[in-house]
């Protein structure tokens, strides 16, 4: 078989294998305009879509939520777990002074 043959028919081959919806090169493929279409059909638009992804908890909010737990429970045993998980934390200063007053 010639070599030309060959090229040619690879070249038909990937022309197949891509389809009739193939856009060129630096293009979108076509599943692609489908899934970000809005509610009315136009391609491009994301109305009335809700985020996949709920947006992130303020890790301060969720420090004072434990210590308020501790605080709450207060005893030994919640002040040490406080400690221990967020001891870098300026509220960690506060449980090490509750557990002093705990164990007097």
């Amino acid at each position: 078989m010639k070599r030309g043959l060959l090229s040619a028919g690879l070249f038909g081959a990937l022309m197949a294998l891509t389809g009739p919806g193939h856009l060129p090169f630096g293009g979108l493929p076509a599943m692609v305009g489908k899934a970000n279409a809005d509610e009315s059909g136009q391609q491009g638009g994301t109305a009335g879509r809700a985020p996949s992804v709920p947006m992130a908890r303020d890790p301060s909010a969720a420090v004072a939520e434990e210590y308020e737990s501790a605080h709450r429970k207060g005893t030994r045993e919640a002040f040490e777990l406080f400690i221990a998980r967020h001891g870098d934390d300026p509220l960690a200063e506060q449980a090490r002074a509750e557990l002093k007053q705990l164990t007097r």
